[in-house]
């Protein structure tokens, strides 16, 4: 029996066809100008192809002094971003769906208006901040890699606790009394019990906070001034941007090395990610 398709349905699949590609147009470019000689990305005329793929321009990224260096600094700064964030959203959401306190509903719309912010807005402000408060604190002032850990964290709490607030709040307040006539302490029931319950909604928001701390250019170039050893690999790809010249070949080469462990991630929590997101929105 044949399927027949609805021309709306029909419609919207070619839609979604067409946006995807797109969005994915442009990783494409990338990936293809990674792989061309500098003849044919130097061309008046480029083309959408190349029958002579050649690995120079990742040669040339690898063999950058500092390369490895740049990768591990973004690599921690990401991963410390993403543990405690995660942590400590996941304790103010609680704190906020469990608890009654004074100014919980202000503090709720602070979150909220945290979010509107544009960060470009706030770049300059935190500079100086950071300036005055690595007088105080030393490893978390400028050219150090705490400042870009401190202000990651700033921007990713926000969007983190909003998310996981309707992941707790969807946990029956039964549950826990339930827990609690069983003999399990708050602790317990907090760390065995909700949390792996609001583990979906933890997923969701590691890979926002993952994303934008392995991709940041802005607060590298503004904190990172003149430490070489700390910095990040959006910086280290500046090396390929000549005053004559720039390397595109590298540049496209070292941008896909950089998606690799975005992807990585990615597929290692694609399981509970769909169910994020899907819980956020019910939320």
């Amino acid at each position: 029996m044949a399927v027949v398709r609805r021309p709306g349905r029909l419609v919207a699949e070619i839609v979604t066809v067409v946006i995807a590609g797109v969005v994915a147009f442009p990783l494409y470019w990338m990936l293809l100008s990674a792989f061309k000689p500098p003849g044919e990305i130097q061309s008046a005329n480029p083309k959408p192809w190349t029958f002579s793929p050649s690995f120079d321009s990742f040669e040339r990224v690898l063999t950058v002094s500092g390369f490895g260096r740049f990768f591990v600094n973004s690599l921690l700064v990401a991963l410390v971003v993403v543990a405690l964030s995660l942590l400590l959203s996941f304790l103010s959401a609680v704190a906020l769906t469990r608890f009654s306190f004074k100014g919980r509903t202000v503090l709720l719309v602070m979150i909220l208006v945290a979010q509107m912010v544009p960060v470009e807005a706030l770049t300059i402000p935190l500079f100086f901040l950071m300036r005055s408060f690595g007088d105080v604190v030393p490893a978390f002032g400028l050219n150090r890699l705490g400042s870009l850990v401190l202000v990651h964290l700033a921007f990713s709490l926000p969007f983190a606790i909003w998310m996981l607030r309707g992941f707790v709040a969807a946990v029956p307040v039964d549950l826990e009394e339930a827990a609690a006539l069983d003999g399990a302490s708050r602790f317990r029931f907090t760390w065995q019990v909700l949390f792996p319950l609001v583990a979906p909604g933890l997923v969701a928001a590691s890979v926002v906070s993952f994303i934008h701390a392995w991709n940041d250019f802005l607060f590298a170039k503004t904190f990172i001034i003149s430490g070489i050893d700390n910095r990040t690999l959006p910086l280290g790809l500046l090396v390929f941007f000549k005053p004559e010249e720039q390397d595109w070949g590298a540049i496209m080469a070292g941008s896909t090395l950089m998606t690799i462990p975005v992807l990585v991630f990615f597929l290692l929590v694609q399981r509970h990610l769909v169910a994020g997101m899907a819980g956020a929105v019910k939320g």
